[in-house]
């Protein structure tokens, strides 16, 4: 690839995390950090479709005073990550590289999503994209490769940064532009499936934007190729056989229903679960849960009653008013368990109210939820271990997907810090 960037030297100033991970007030803290910063053009300011006026005059003028620069020489950019992992531990280093993926539709299984995905925050993508004419942030995919046989050719870059972010997070790029290594890298990769990890949105709106750009071109009589910008989006690529990938839960905190009963609420899912009563032990719970296998989750409610659920041994899911209805590779996930025989089944959310958040607020950290629920602004917690990789692979070879948050890859991927241009009359090679 050949991506706009930044002055390196610049990184810690500019940077930002994801678009959907950045609320009022941490947009507010980096755009203060300078004017520069990439959330004045990712997360826009103005009124309605006016942010993405704001977006496309504010790129184009970094464009023109050289704020951003384009790389003449093709390569691929080798990514590290080193970061202490949630709830605490030793530093670990989770490395891939950035690399162009061709924006194809998800029926050519080449690149498999694994979760269901909201309208909101496509069309918001696709109106940025459009206005900028660019892929602003990278998604997170995933490739096989057990024997780690690209290691070699990746580590055979030249440094081009090294810098820590706010939260800590070392982040190392160096650019691998030797002709041998990066045939190896293409001849490698070429018959890949890649599995996408974080970014369904914005890999969404690239497949859109690939063919919305496409139909224009030919409208208006420019000649395109196979090789055109506009038919690529950029992507962190990282091993899926790597030990150092590692994914995380997402809990549910439940609020707003009507009602909610705690005893008659394990009355209710008993035919499915084996219920171990943790009253007053949350801390407790907690470690349990960690140790109780992938398919366990914990409940918690206000005053300390909490209890661990496990599924009943030999229960047949396939007899579920809900989950039997759905493919059995999802009856071994925790996520399609939670939602369908608790949430939909048991608590009566609808899968539509689900999607719209109605009564659902997805939490990172455990803490945030116990605290809302005592401060009465959650009716019941939901807790997960993080899905297996293994699992989620399956559910994404077999043509399914999870419900939204599924996983939680940590690190996330920084922003900011290169971009793909989408012109249809240019070529990728140059």
């Amino acid at each position: 690839m050949r991506p706009l960037h930044y002055d390196p030297a610049l990184y810690p100033e500019l940077v930002s995390p994801p678009y959907d991970v950045i609320d009022e007030a941490m947009r507010a803290r980096l755009a203060a950090k300078h004017e520069n910063n990439v959330v004045h053009v990712d997360l826009p300011k103005g009124e309605g479709d006016q942010k993405y006026a704001v977006a496309h005059q504010l790129f184009e003028t970094w464009q023109s005073k050289q704020v951003l620069v384009r790389d003449e020489e093709p390569a691929f950019w080798r990514y590290a990550q080193t970061f202490v992992p949630p709830g605490g531990g030793q530093p670990i280093t989770r490395k891939g590289f950035i690399s162009l993926v061709r924006s194809v539709p998800f029926s050519e299984r080449v690149v498999l999503p694994h979760e269901r995905t909201l309208k909101g925050p496509k069309l918001d993508r696709i109106l940025l994209s459009r206005a900028t004419r660019a892929t602003l942030s990278p998604q997170f995919m995933l490739y096989s490769d057990p024997e780690r046989s690209l290691d070699a050719a990746l580590d055979s870059g030249e440094p081009f940064a090294d810098f820590t972010t706010e939260d800590g997070i070392r982040q190392q790029l160096w650019r691998v532009t030797k002709p041998a290594a990066i045939r190896q890298i293409v001849e490698f990769m070429k018959p890949r499936t890649l599995l996408i990890a974080d970014g369904h949105h914005r890999y969404e709106t690239s497949v859109a934007i690939s063919e919305e750009f496409e139909a224009a071109a030919r409208a208006s009589g420019v000649p395109t190729s196979d090789q055109s910008e506009h038919r690529f989006t950029f992507a962190f690529l990282a091993n899926g056989d790597d030990p150092n990938l590692m994914v995380f839960p997402t809990h549910r905190l439940v609020h707003s229903l009507p009602s909610f009963d705690w005893v008659g609420f394990l009355r209710h899912v008993e035919p499915w679960f084996d219920t171990i009563m943790f009253d007053g032990r949350i801390d407790e719970l907690r470690r349990e849960l960690s140790s109780a296998g992938p398919l366990a989750l914990a409940a918690i409610a206000k005053g300390g009653k909490g209890a661990l659920l496990r599924l009943k041994p030999g229960v047949d899911l396939a007899t579920h008013p809900v989950l039997g209805k759905r493919p059995a590779v999802l009856h071994r996930t925790s996520v399609a368990i939670l939602h369908d025989v608790i949430l939909e089944h048991s608590l009566g959310i609808t899968p539509e109210a689900q999607a719209q958040k109605t009564n659902l607020k997805y939490l990172q950290e455990p803490q945030a939820g116990l605290n809302a629920l005592e401060n009465d602004e959650g009716q019941v917690l939901f807790l997960m271990n993080g899905t297996p990789l293994a699992s989620v692979r399956e559910v994404a070879e077999a043509g399914e997907v999870m419900p939204q948050k599924s996983t939680f890859f940590y690190p996330k991927v920084t922003t900011g810090l290169c971009f793909h241009t989408l012109r249809a009359e240019v070529s990728i090679t140059g």
